[in-house]
């Protein structure tokens, strides 16, 4: 094994993640400094896609916002991020849903998995 996977092995175990993918709402809670203040604040929505490994490893979420899409993407291994829930698992047929930014109203919605 070299230095590099030892390494990314070592960041990887910081932080407990729990198992989530693509369809699936989840809330980030996260760390926003403000001048030298620091608070905690969330962003909930569906997830369109993780992608990369190791240290390198990301998620997209995307939310709508007074109707405007949001999308935001993550580091999964990022130290700003304080915990992740999942809120409800998608019932997708893909790893990347990007269809879903096309999507409007009742379009939009995805299934949950029981």
């Amino acid at each position: 094994m070299n230095l590099l996977e030892q390494i990314s092995q070592e960041i990887n175990t910081i932080n407990e993640i729990p198992d989530f993918g693509a369809g699936d709402t989840i809330t980030v809670f996260y760390k926003i400094r403000e001048g030298n203040k620091e608070r905690i604040q969330f962003f909930k929505g569906v997830v369109l896609q993780r992608r990369g490994s190791g240290a390198t490893e990301t998620f997209t979420i995307r939310k709508m916002s007074s109707g405007i899409g949001v999308e935001r993407i993550f580091p999964v291994n990022s130290p700003l991020i304080d915990k992740i829930e999942v809120n409800k698992k998608g019932k997708v047929r893909r790893a990347r849903i990007f269809y879903l930014r096309n999507l409007t109203g009742k379009s939009a919605r995805i299934k949950e998995k029981r």
